[in-house]
């Protein structure tokens, strides 16, 4: 049985959940605190003591891209990743890449800005701006970012959106990518993790 760890108020363990539901594969989910990811225990899982960790027969993987693109590279009749070696697969490993890299660094530090600085965030604004605008101008009219279905990449940037509205950066969002978001979360597999994994 897979085992996701989890912690309360995590963003990114959702997306493994998000992802196996789609896969239909089951899973449980264990939530730590967060004095249990200072622990022994959990750092033997990873090293920072973060989630998600993905626990399975052959050991623990650790970072929500890695987990999420090893197990759609397992279940290759997904269509979550396009074939190997193909240009489609290389253009959504760049976006799922690119979530964590630039959107949600960028989110954070104008979501907290907003709360502590209020006159420190027009900059930070203008960058996440800047990058939202750059996955807008890639959906071009389109339900997906890559291809004409879900892929790995469209969960990890979905998420990274959505969290516009936790930060009050959701007036920062194009009206495609507000769309996108709430396309994304209409989704049947997302609402089942979204549960999983606030219990």
């Amino acid at each position: 049985m897979l085992r996701v760890y989890h912690r309360d108020h995590a963003g990114r363990p959702v997306r493994v959940a998000w992802l196996l539901e789609e896969l239909g594969e089951p899973y449980e989910v264990t939530v730590i605190t967060s004095e249990e990811g200072k622990g022994e225990e959990h750092r033997a899982r990873h090293p920072l003591g973060r989630v998600p960790v993905l626990e399975d027969d052959d050991g623990v993987l650790f970072e929500s891209t890695a987990i999420c693109l090893h197990l759609a590279e397992a279940h290759p009749d997904s269509g979550l990743l396009p074939p190997p070696g193909t240009r489609d697969r290389s253009i959504v490993h760049q976006w799922t890449i690119f979530a964590p890299a630039e959107l949600e660094p960028r989110l954070i530090a104008a979501g907290t800005a907003m709360a502590r600085d209020p006159e420190t965030a027009p900059p930070l604004r203008a960058r996440f701006r800047d990058a939202a605008t750059a996955v807008s101008d890639a959906l071009d009219g389109n339900d997906f970012i890559v291809g004409d279905r879900l892929t790995v990449a469209d969960m990890f940037l979905s998420t990274a959106l959505a969290f516009t509205a936790r930060a009050n950066l959701a007036d920062e969002l194009a009206p495609n990518l507000q769309e996108y978001v709430a396309r994304m979360g209409r989704r049947p597999a997302f609402q089942r993790a979204v549960a999983r994994t606030s219990d």
